[in-house]
């Protein structure tokens, strides 16, 4: 690990201790989150009318899907929920983690053309500001009906190298049909499969003056899923195939130090990554590597999570979030995967949580162009074989395989 990188984990650490212990709600039900949400926060609930998918959908936190249930209200909860920081009815400094499976960020973070820090400010904790179009500023409802809502919100932000910039946000929260699942994911749904898919298409068009320049900070769209993790969940993130030489390596596992061999393992095609709320870390699939899907499997309560996004065909820029002045600021992952845990010896998780997160490309728009971005969370609740399918076809590995890889650890 580079000094780089101890200093960037070790101002995560500094920071998070900061936050209370949350109550991991692995086994939350749909209802008793959104009651408790509806105490604090406007929630706006979609449904799908051929099955008990629901959706809770927050308009104070940027548009952002809470959570979500293939079972109906007493089904089970998927997404996590900081509930002590919302009771607190309070922000806090740097970053409001509320939690919530699909929330809209823009990158890069850090960087020279980072946009959380001030220009010129130390990559430092001190420094270190989530901007408040993606933290604490609520969106403006502009459409709604029972299975679809739509967002929007005019922004400004600065990079740190000082480059100003104007955008308009604008957000689409839709839950899928049966027919809508199968035909994003290339499968049939089994009968016996309780489903739940969810999709936010989101976009951000620039408004001000300039065009935007590779030179002076690109901005990229970043959805980041946070869902309850349990002791046999693990994170599949298959990958393309290759020689390092051709494609660079299979996995960034640099972000928090290396990751323990029991904790990630990496085959020819496919990453394995626990995803238990135990132990902190996170890695990252470049865009030379990354394929179109990830997900998980929570073998504890037979759920199986994709998380599927728009790849573009082409090969493009991605921004890079390190908190350094970077050689490569458009070398960042596509795709990440975060595993929350203790934040030292004796100290409690934030959460615990996992993360999914996909981002889009770094575009050099022109005045009045937009990039888009769209993101889907399908959680599948059934037998063993049904789920079999589904994971061997959308992942490429059956579930023997994904609940033996970590089975003697």
């Amino acid at each position: 690990m580079t000094k780089a990188m101890l200093v960037i984990g070790l101002s995560f650490l500094m920071f998070f201790l900061c936050f209370s212990y949350n109550t991991a709600h692995a086994d939350s039900r749909f209802k008793d989150d959104v009651e408790f949400l509806k105490q604090y926060v406007t929630v706006i609930l979609l449904k799908d009318p051929e099955s008990n998918g629901e959706v809770a959908i927050v308009p104070e936190y940027q548009g952002r899907i809470m959570t979500s249930t293939a079972e109906g209200p007493d089904g089970l909860s998927f997404g996590w929920i900081n509930r002590e920081l919302i009771a607190s009815k309070k922000f806090e400094p740097h970053i409001n983690v509320f939690g919530g499976e699909d929330r809209f960020w823009i990158g890069p973070e850090g960087g020279q053309y980072g946009i959380f820090f001030p220009p010129n400010a130390p990559f430092d904790l001190e420094h270190w500001q989530t901007p408040a179009v993606i933290d604490t500023e609520p969106y403006e409802v502009v459409s709604q009906n029972d299975k679809q809502v739509s967002f929007r919100k005019d922004a400004k932000l600065k990079n740190w190298t000082g480059t100003d910039f104007q955008i308009l946000i604008e957000r689409t929260v839709s839950i899928l049909s049966k027919e809508q699942i199968a035909g994003a994911l290339g499968v049939r749904i089994p009968p016996g499969i309780k489903y739940i898919g969810v999709e936010s298409k989101n976009k951000i068009t620039n408004t001000g003056t300039e065009d935007w320049s590779k030179e002076k900070g690109l901005l990229s769209i970043w959805i980041l899923g946070m869902f309850n993790p349990s002791p046999e969940t693990t994170i599949v993130i298959p990958f393309l195939p290759g020689s390092e030489e051709n494609l660079g390596p299979k996995v960034n596992d640099a972000y928090f130090g290396k990751v323990p061999a029991d904790r990630l393992v990496v085959r020819d095609n496919v990453v394995f990554f626990r995803g238990d709320g135990q132990y902190r870390s996170k890695i990252g699939i470049s865009p030379k590597r990354a394929l179109s899907v990830c997900g998980s499997f929570d073998a504890k309560n037979k759920v199986l999570t994709i998380v599927q996004y728009s790849k573009p065909d082409t090969l493009k820029p991605y921004v890079n979030s390190m908190w350094e002045l970077q050689k490569e600021p458009y070398g960042g992952d596509v795709i990440n995967s975060y595993n929350d845990g203790p934040l030292g010896p004796g100290k409690k998780p934030l959460g615990p949580f996992y993360e999914l997160e996909t981002s889009s490309p770094a575009e050099e728009l022109k005045k009045g162009e937009h990039v888009e971005h769209t993101h889907r969370t399908f959680h599948f609740i059934g037998s063993e074989k049904e789920l079999n399918y589904l994971a061997e076809e959308v992942l490429g590995v059956d579930l023997q395989t994904i609940q033996s890889v970590f089975a003697s650890n």
